[in-house]
Formats: structure tokens, C-alpha cells, sequence
């Protein structure tokens, strides 16, 4: 029977190695928060399923919807920041105002709620602003100079 196999050897001397490395930083886009990704699709998540964790679906039906939406709005951010980041990271101020929104949205959207409701969404607001704000600030600092 005849080896077919391929001796495992050192890529650097294959003739497409630099092109290769130049693709895979270009994909990259020198991308410094790329585990800042998978937190924020974390956020959103949690933002969409939040209602039901804290068993406020009957006293605020307004509330519910409103974190079931904004939910998956960040959590498609939070896609989109894996799948194009050099195209969607200029969408990090909008996940900044996603999180002023999800603060102050209980007294804006809610009917009286309560304080568990209320610190949750303060909670979910200052984290998607936090990470918006690291993200914007990563895409600025990765940004070409004119």
C-alpha cells in the first residue's frame, strides 16, 4: 500500500504563507476586544429572557416586550461585532444608546414597577454602555488615519 500521507511540516515555507497572514490580518482588522463579543451577545440575551427569569411578565407587559426587543437588538449587535467587525463596530454608539435607553426604559415604559425590575434593567443598561463604550473605543483606535 503506498503512503499517502502529507508530512506535517512548518507552514512558513509554503509559497502562500504571506498571503495568507496578510488575509488573516485583514480579516481581523487588528481587533483588540474580540472577547468583548461574546459578552455583549451574553447581554442581549439575557436582556430578552430577563422577564421571565424575574417573573415580571404579568405585572409588566409593556416591559416584557420592551426587553424581548431590545434583547435581540443587542445580541445582533453582538453577531454582527463577530461576523463584520470592521463594518459593525461603527454600530457601537448605537449599543451606547441601547444602554441610556435600557436605564431609564422602566420609569419610560414600565407602570410602576418595582426595585428588582428596576435595577435589573439599570444593570443591563450600564453594562451594554460600558461594553458600547469599549467598542467604540477600540473601533477609534483601529480606525485608518487619513
Amino acid at each position: 500500500m503506498a503512503n499517502v500521507s502529507h508530512p506535517r511540516g512548518d507552514i512558513t515555507s509554503h509559497p502562500d504563507a504571506p498571503e495568507m497572514r496578510a488575509r488573516y490580518d485583514r480579516v481581523l482588522g487588528g481587533r483588540d476586544v474580540a472577547l468583548v463579543d461574546g459578552p455583549v451577545f451574553l447581554l442581549g440575551l439575557y436582556c430578552a429572557v430577563s422577564p421571565w427569569i424575574l417573573h415580571y411578565t404579568t405585572s409588566q407587559p409593556a416591559l416584557v416586550t420592551h426587553n424581548l426587543i431590545v434583547g435581540i437588538a443587542i445580541g445582533l449587535l453582538g453577531l454582527g461585532f463577530t461576523a463584520a467587525p470592521a463594518r459593525m463596530y461603527g454600530l457601537s454608539w448605537a449599543m451606547c444608546a441601547l444602554g441610556v435607553w435600557m436605564i431609564v426604559s422602566p420609569w419610560i415604559v414600565g407602570d410602576g414597577p418595582d426595585a428588582g425590575v428596576i435595577w435589573n434593567n439599570i444593570v443591563i443598561g450600564a453594562l451594554a454602555l460600558v461594553l458600547g463604550v469599549i467598542c467604540a473605543a477600540s473601533s477609534a483606535k483601529s480606525a485608518p488615519r487619513p
